[in-house]
């Protein structure tokens, strides 16, 4: 399995963006997708997960109402649509995936991508 984040940037509080991660390997539909964001001198920490049928999401308490994780099955690729940014919100974020349930424990997705850079300014 390989997962290619994209779509971080610099944005201002308040602001929109919209991550991707491109998905290749096992069966995309067999996948677990989530995200997490690790920022400055801070462990990584859980943001976001989806269920392989879309029917369950999860989300850390720092960004409910504001993220949404999604998927398209068909594109074999995962999102993470980010409003009301804050500068707290400034991470590298990763996507990650599992072939098991729906989890928010970092140690058991076995497959990263290699992190996109988020940077929120005041």
């Amino acid at each position: 399995v390989q997962l290619q984040a994209s779509g971080g940037g610099l944005v201002q509080a308040g602001g929109s963006l919209r991550l991707s991660c491109a998905y290749s390997g096992r069966t995309f539909l067999s996948a677990v997708m989530g995200w997490f964001r690790q920022a400055p001198g801070k462990e990584r920490e859980f943001v976001a997960a989806i269920s392989r049928d879309r029917s369950s999401t999860y989300y850390a308490d720092s960004v409910k109402g504001r993220f949404t994780i999604s998927r398209d099955n068909a594109k074999s690729t995962a999102y993470l649509e980010m409003n009301s940014l804050k500068p707290e919100d400034t991470a590298v974020y990763y996507c990650a995936a599992r072939h098991g349930g729906l989890n928010y424990w970092e140690k058991y997705y076995p497959y990263w991508g290699q992190g996109t850079l988020v940077t929120v300014s005041s």
